[in-house]
């Protein structure tokens, strides 16, 4: 019978795709974990994973078993975490992650409401790069995310909490920066700053898509994942970027940000797991004004 303990050796091998780093994130030594995940693909009579030396490649059933072994294992957790909390009086806790442009828009205000409405509730708050709260939320790490819309992902359901323009961030001496408002014209040969595709590609296409609005590809000059590092960058006459409105509360010196025309817009979405058992995201979902499935 396949246990709990063999998912977790499973879950922890398909993460890091190496048996020695699993067994050092598991602390174990290798040998028990190679025969747990051997006992494991004999139980289900398929192959997980492909071995190579101390790395490992996952097969296309253990890419599934990953995705629903993570769902069991969140589950089980969130079983065991509500059992002591019925049996200490508690009435729960949450986990919120969040990308950094929320701490500047959804965030605040939406924390003031929920601790305010139920201040039972332990809330945690953890800030993280867009491109992990997926996997984080998925994984169990967070009950709820607060993040750009990451597409249709399996397993997590979306709603939209917030949307705003973006807006040109220029250099204050740049020639630009004298302008009432920017147009997608008048970007056209300018070298642009931007968050690389893969840590955000919901902004990174809506950048794209305004200067291809004008008829040009956009010409980014350097990558980065932070915007406080992207605006920083803009001080330094290193390009200009286009950023969320929120960006300009920074108040970064030697930084000037216009309003664009026809300015593309970015939504927030608040993300979770339906099958997440923790009684606190219904209230969460609630005061965010989700409405039921």
């Amino acid at each position: 019978m396949i246990g709990i303990r063999q998912m977790r050796y499973f879950v922890a091998l398909a993460e890091t795709l190496h048996f020695g780093r699993a067994a050092e994130r598991l602390h174990v030594t290798q040998p028990p974990l190679s025969r747990q995940i051997a006992a494991l693909e004999r139980e289900l009579g398929v192959k997980l994973l492909e071995r190579h030396s101390r790395q490992a490649a996952l097969t296309r059933a253990g890419r599934r078993f990953l995705e629903d072994s993570r769902t069991v294992l969140a589950a089980f957790d969130q079983a065991c975490r509500n059992a002591v909390l019925a049996e200490r009086g508690e009435l729960g806790e949450l986990s919120i992650g969040f990308m950094m442009h929320a701490a500047f828009t959804v965030v605040p205000g939406l924390t003031r409401r929920y601790v305010t409405a139920y201040p039972e509730i332990e809330l945690t708050l953890r800030e993280a790069m867009p491109s992990a709260l997926v996997d984080d939320i998925l994984g169990g790490r967070f009950d709820v995310g607060i993040l750009f819309p990451p597409g249709p992902v399996r397993g997590l359901e979306t709603w939209p909490v917030h949307s705003e323009s973006l807006c040109a961030a220029l250099p204050a001496a740049h020639p630009l920066a004298g302008r009432d408002r920017i147009t997608a014209r008048d970007l056209e040969g300018q070298p642009l700053i931007a968050t690389p595709p893969e840590v955000s590609p919901t902004l990174r296409d809506a950048i794209a898509r305004y200067c291809r609005s004008a008829g040009f590809p956009p010409v980014i000059r350097l990558e980065t994942q932070l915007q406080q590092t992207i605006v920083q960058l803009v001080a330094e006459a290193l390009g200009i970027a286009l950023v969320p409105e929120c960006m300009s509360a920074l108040g970064v010196a030697g930084v000037v940000f216009r309003p664009l025309v026809d300015a593309p817009t970015i939504d927030h979405v608040i993300a979770w797991r339906p099958g997440n058992l923790n009684p606190a995201l219904k209230t969460f979902l609630a005061t965010a004004g989700v409405a039921p499935a």
